[in-house]
């Protein structure tokens, strides 16, 4: 996968890029500011132009941004369809993107239900079967996610490894990374405010190809099973490949010290970080965002109640919200 031009984090001008589930396109317009062009990238959205503005009134500056810099947006994208989509069937990424999968928040469902993981479940194993199909050679499939309880219950990696695809890399996430980004909960309630991100992380995914033996022949990688919890990866036989092991458990350690530090650190600021733009955000070239838009925030920050979701006693729903029983695109 190339990797040349200009960079921001782990990703690169020079690739081919598509979003998929944007809420206010606020990850998408970042990148292309790093990149200083968005003639590479291919930013969605499940939602019409028109509901898009509606729910996320904070998107415009975004979207101005990313049509001036060349970028293509694609409404009405729904991921279980993506890859036979009219549009993005005839393309190839280098790097597919989904911020936050999360299937739908419900009045009578917290996120500790059964039901409710299983929907959530099924989102992101559409989304792995359909980017599986839209890789260009050396591609990589990116999700962010939470990794704690209970979503570490989704087990991606499973998902993932289910449609073709093995875990190349898994690294904690930081928002502070990608400048002016504001994940946002999307759906039918408080659409367009944020939500904790609380152990986060990014992992990659890269198609298992088969192997080739030194006869010739081919034969699949099949028989491992994956525990995405703590990141276990166990052999379905039950041995250990004791040096990915060690160091996959090395890095989870390194990425939960960094972490909790992060967020002993930050912990009062949680709310305010996540509702209105950083003044640091002219990070390493990055022109700030539109001033414009964080007004638009001003008229979230007086009621932005994250715990007001549910009455549950688990954690308000993360993610950007999907609703794959009416078949809606991504967010």
């Amino acid at each position: 996968m190339l990797s040349e031009g200009r960079r921001i984090n782990c990703y690169w001008s020079s690739q081919k890029i598509l979003l998929v589930g944007e809420g206010d396109f606020s990850f998408s317009a970042c990148l292309a500011r790093a990149f200083r062009t968005a003639t590479n990238i291919v930013a969605t959205s499940y939602l019409d132009e028109d509901s898009l503005v509606y729910k996320h009134w904070t998107c415009v500056p975004h979207l101005e941004e990313l049509e001036r810099l060349g970028g293509l947006l694609l409404y009405e994208v729904d991921v279980y369809k993506m890859h036979i989509h009219p549009i993005l069937k005839k393309m190839k990424f280098d790097v597919i993107i989904f911020n936050f999968p999360h299937a739908g928040h419900f009045d009578y469902l917290c996120e500790r239900d059964t039901e409710l993981i299983e929907m959530h479940k099924d989102l992101v194993r559409a989304y792995f079967v359909g980017a599986s199909k839209m890789l260009n050679e050396g591609g990589e499939v990116h999700i962010r996610h939470r990794d704690d309880d209970p979503y570490h219950t989704w087990n991606v990696v499973l998902l993932a490894t289910e449609a073709g695809l093995k875990l190349k890399e898994k690294l904690p996430f930081q928002k502070t990374q990608f400048p002016g980004y504001h994940n946002k909960r999307g759906g039918n309630i408080d659409t367009n405010k944020t939500f904790p991100i609380g152990f986060s992380c990014t992992s990659k995914f890269v198609l298992d190809l088969p192997k080739v033996d030194d006869d010739g022949s081919y034969h699949q990688n099949k028989g491992e099973i994956y525990d995405d919890h703590d990141n276990d990866l166990s052999k379905k036989d039950g041995s250990v490949d004791h040096q990915d092991h060690d160091h996959l458990d090395v890095q989870v350690v390194d990425m939960k010290n960094h972490v909790q530090k992060e967020h002993t650190k930050n912990d009062d600021d949680l709310v305010k970080k996540d509702v209105v733009f950083d003044e640091h955000d002219d990070v390493d070239g990055v022109s700030k965002i539109d001033e414009g838009e964080s007004e638009l925030l001003k008229k979230d920050e007086a009621d932005n109640d994250f715990l007001k979701i549910s009455e549950c006693s688990s954690p308000p729903p993360p993610f950007h919200v999907f609703l794959p029983h009416l078949s809606l695109s991504l967010l």
